[in-house]
């Protein structure tokens, strides 16, 4: 396996790392976000668990913000074991595990109560079990928000708006057919470079949640931003195959019981966080359009679903998904 120089400067950012006291398993953890974001936080929080827990035995030393690199180095660097814990969207996995393009499939979700009750159970355990085989093991999900559109040309309101507009979207093959089915030019782009390319006239637009919309000041250069909640998928919190089997029985138990503790304290941190986003951007004056009609959006993913989930096995998680809370 080739190994990026991201990897390779991992590996000796982290080897440094050690060189300070640390707890006896000191984990290492992943965060593209900066310090202070919700799943930041959460990781944090749980690294405060196992320590009081374990009377500093175990513990999580945190890397966010770009340090240890993007989601797909970071994910390289994970399944090789220099990284012990991850905290990324599903996107980036899309194209090792099969079944994390179910979750991030547009529309896919009805709601957040939906997403939540769908993915803290049955099914979601099911996803995460997929990981394993590719060197990872699932411990949580967090929620990652509503991902919706922001734009500096003109309002979206239907598909038709977005022809021609220039998209930039996560490395995913998925998030690309999702936006040349709604007639935009989808742009593959790492996230650190968003804010230059939309100031620069390099893209239009892009989609994202709302403190992602805010905190990276993207708001400032793309004034129209629609409420299409086109993705609800969430994000989640991974931890090294090869780490995991160092660990005793009783250990993986507390990790996975931090873990848990984690995320109720997210989603708490994450709807105040979305709130004060919000507030900041209206305050800014930015032009928000809330009353969307998705179902032309939604009848345009058509193709995407028939590419993405064109399994039996594939098609039968999407209809267990949509199946959950109906009436």
């Amino acid at each position: 396996m080739k190994h990026s120089p991201l990897l390779m400067a991992g590996v000796a950012a982290l080897s440094l790392s050690l060189a300070a006291p640390a707890a006896a398993q000191q984990f290492r953890a992943a965060d593209t976000h900066s310090d202070g974001y919700p799943t930041v936080e959460a990781v944090e929080y749980m690294g405060e668990l196992l320590s009081s827990w374990t009377n500093g035995r175990m513990g999580i030393q945190m890397f966010p913000g770009r340090q240890l690199g993007e989601e797909r180095d970071t994910i390289e660097q994970t399944i090789a074991g220099v990284i012990d814990i991850n905290r990324v969207n599903l996107a980036p996995l899309n194209g090792i595990v099969p079944e994390t393009a179910i979750p991030a499939l547009p529309f896919i979700f009805r709601s957040t109560e939906h997403m939540r009750t769908v993915m803290d159970g049955e099914i979601g355990q099911e996803i995460m079990a997929a990981m394993e085989e590719h060197g990872l093991v699932g411990l949580a999900y967090y929620d990652s928000g509503a991902r919706s559109f922001y734009n500096s040309v003109r309002p979206i309101t239907s598909p038709a708006d977005m022809e021609g507009m220039r998209i930039r979207v996560q490395n995913s093959d998925l998030f690309v057919a999702t936006m040349e089915a709604l007639g935009a030019n989808a742009t593959p782009m790492e996230f650190g470079q968003v804010y230059e390319a939309l100031a620069n006239g390099v893209i239009d637009g892009a989609e994202n949640n709302w403190p992602s919309y805010e905190s990276t000041r993207h708001f400032e250069v793309a004034n129209h931003y629609t409420l299409n909640q086109h993705s609800l998928s969430p994000e989640v919190l991974v931890m090294s195959k090869s780490t995991w089997d160092g660990l005793s029985a009783a250990d993986q138990a507390l990790v996975l019981k931090a873990a848990a503790l984690s995320v109720p304290h997210m989603r708490d941190l994450w709807d105040a966080r979305v709130a004060a986003s919000r507030e900041v951007v209206e305050a800014n004056g930015n032009e928000i359009i809330s009353d969307v009609d998705k179902q032309p959006f939604i009848d345009a993913m058509a193709p995407v679903y028939e590419r993405f989930a064109g399994t039996p096995e594939l098609s039968d998680l999407v209809e267990r998904i949509q199946a959950v809370g109906a009436e």
